[in-house]
């Protein structure tokens, strides 16, 4: 197929796994999908006139395009910021239409082709398509689990290269939902500056707490030894994946922000992917976020006592691995081994749809992740079928 580029030579025939849900949502008995993430399909209340209103701006009929964003919608993310205690001028920030994007211009500003970024596991598998598509090869390091998921440091030492540009820090992670201690932040800016490495914090859950006592701290606090780009957008902010906004953030020694700001301006300046109205209503949206997230996590935080609950019941067939924060939780069926693998056989035999652990590169076949912020009832009901 020598028409195609070795770049998107992946593997595109359906798997055992998707054959089994949609033969599952095909067969006409219930269902159960405990996989429902996008926030405007979870039942939650939006305020259409809110949300809507502000995309009727006069002032989006007039094309005026800036590279790095409008500067009064690179002032609402800085005000954002300040709300989680970080100094963030609007010139430190690029507007994209997505973290998708994002990622896309760092891999492009900072990797050659055949550059490395190293990128943690469990981590989202979006990763390895981004990187394909701009030439760059993924490395990964190991998280660990043990009573909580940590950073294998020896292993990732182990994982650089000459080639390896940048380390990707996914905070809180998903989908184990854990946080980069300060500890943890300490070590990692301190090997990426010793290496000459830069560092891609994804924070598009850093406003999503399970735990009403642990406060959220952004990368963009503190100091910054090495270049670091911090990601989030509104798809999680305020619950609008349609709305397609997202930023980068830059930090670090000034001669370098300077200067990856200045490059990322010119790739910016060459897509010019952002459109007027949803630039000048993300103050607004951004403003009015406690309405949403307020729903977004009494919904996770309520499954997620689910979850414990049932689990504590189940006479150790279910496991609920310990999670911190961001929507999602990894479970652990203690039942389901066999030469089927688990998600499969749960979509196949009880119409429980829950992702596979091998979407996040877990290797233990017991282990699948559920969304924390489908509805309560469905949960519930689900995850009892699951175990029985």
């Amino acid at each position: 197929m020598g028409r195609f580029s070795t770049r998107t030579s992946w593997e595109t025939g359906e798997s055992r796994y998707a054959s089994a849900v949609r033969t599952a949502r095909a067969s006409g008995r219930r269902v159960y999908d405990l996989t429902v993430s996008n926030p405007t399909r979870c039942g939650f209340e939006y305020d259409a006139e809110a949300v809507l209103g502000p995309l009727r701006d006069a002032r989006a009929l007039v094309y005026d395009p800036d590279p790095r964003g409008m500067e009064s919608a690179r002032e609402a993310v800085a005000r954002y910021y300040a709300g989680h205690g970080a100094r963030v001028s609007a010139d430190q920030l690029v507007l994209t239409t997505s973290t998708s994007e994002s990622y896309s211009y760092l891999f492009r500003l900072l990797c050659d082709a055949g550059d490395e970024v190293l990128v943690a596991q469990p981590s989202y598998p979006l990763f390895n398509y981004l990187a394909d598509l701009d030439d760059v090869r993924l490395r990964a390091y190991p998280l660990f689990y043990d009573h909580g998921w940590w950073t294998d440091f020896t292993e990732l030492e182990r994982a650089i290269t000459p080639r390896t540009r940048a380390v990707i820090v996914v905070h809180p992670n998903n989908p184990t939902g854990h946080w980069t201690g300060t500890g943890e932040r300490e070590r990692l800016e301190a090997l990426c500056a010793r290496h000459g490495m830069a560092l891609i914090v994804d924070e598009v859950f850093l406003d999503y707490s399970l735990r009403e006592s642990t406060a959220a701290r952004s990368f963009a606090c503190g100091e910054h030894p090495t270049p670091t780009f911090v990601l989030s957008g509104l798809s999680k902010i305020v619950g609008l994946p349609q709305m397609k906004a997202a930023w980068i953030a830059a930090f670090g020694p000034v001669s370098e922000r300077a200067e990856a700001l200045g490059r990322l301006e010119i790739v910016a300046d060459t897509f010019l992917s952002m459109n007027a109205p949803v630039q000048l209503a993300m103050a607004s949206w951004l403003d009015g976020r406690a309405a949403i997230q307020a729903q977004i996590l009494e919904r996770a935080r309520g499954n997620l006592a689910m979850l414990r609950r049932v689990a504590a019941e189940s006479a150790g067939l279910l496991q609920v691995l310990e999670v911190e924060a961001g929507w999602s939780a990894v479970v652990g069926l203690a039942g389901c081994v066999g030469e089927v693998q688990c998600a499969e056989r749960l979509a196949r035999e009880r119409g429980v749809i829950v992702h596979p652990g091998w979407f996040y590169g877990m290797g233990a076949e017991r282990l699948v992740v559920v969304s924390l912020i489908a509805a309560a009832g469905e949960m519930e009901a689900g995850i009892r079928r699951a175990i029985e």
